[in-house]
């Protein structure tokens, strides 16, 4: 149960420094400025993203944003609670990784249902800024991370499946 208390502890920070990130762009910038802070590499800018990761879906119709943009994130975060709950007394990172998409989709999520779009600020790029990566926030390095975390899990877990495998043939092949 600590383990459940703790992650929670964290989502909330999460959702929080998430949501004091973007106020403090939205009060402090206005839609569209850039303000470089390493010079051909990286800069602070308000980006309003009215679709989904890298832009997708943001000139859609307004009953698919509706749909993909606001229904199906908040069944999918009911079943990665679900996942959570199921996870808990294994490993750590699995729980955790369930944990931070929480908190990055529910982040963006409040951004969605109060203003229609999420907020982006953070902008990387190369040289100048019209080869920038898309611009993204607290919540989407959270599931981005999150992502990291269930990609080594799974190469983990096919590296334990293949272990035994390994050792299986190993006595089959010796005379």
């Amino acid at each position: 149960m600590a383990r459940f208390w703790s992650l929670s502890l964290l989502m909330a920070f999460l959702i929080i420094a998430d949501q004091l990130t973007k106020g403090a762009i939205q009060s402090s910038l206005y839609y569209g400025q850039t303000i470089p802070v390493i010079k051909g590499f990286f800069s602070i800018a308000y980006v309003k993203n009215t679709g989904a990761a890298f832009g997708f879906g943001a000139n859609g119709p307004d009953w698919f944003r509706q749909v993909f943009f606001l229904g199906l994130p908040v069944l999918f975060c009911g079943w990665i609670f679900w996942l959570l709950v199921k996870t808990l007394k294994g490993p750590f990172f699995i729980s955790l990784a369930y944990a931070l998409i929480i908190a990055g989709a529910i982040g963006n999520l409040i951004d969605r249902f109060s203003l229609g779009y999420v907020v982006d600020f953070l902008m990387f790029y190369w040289k100048d800024e019209s080869n920038h990566f898309p611009a993204f926030n607290v919540a989407d390095s959270c599931i981005t991370i999150a992502a990291g975390l269930l990609i080594i899990d799974f190469f983990l877990q096919l590296k334990a499946k293949k272990a035994p495998e390994d050792h299986a043939s190993d006595s089959v092949s010796k005379p």
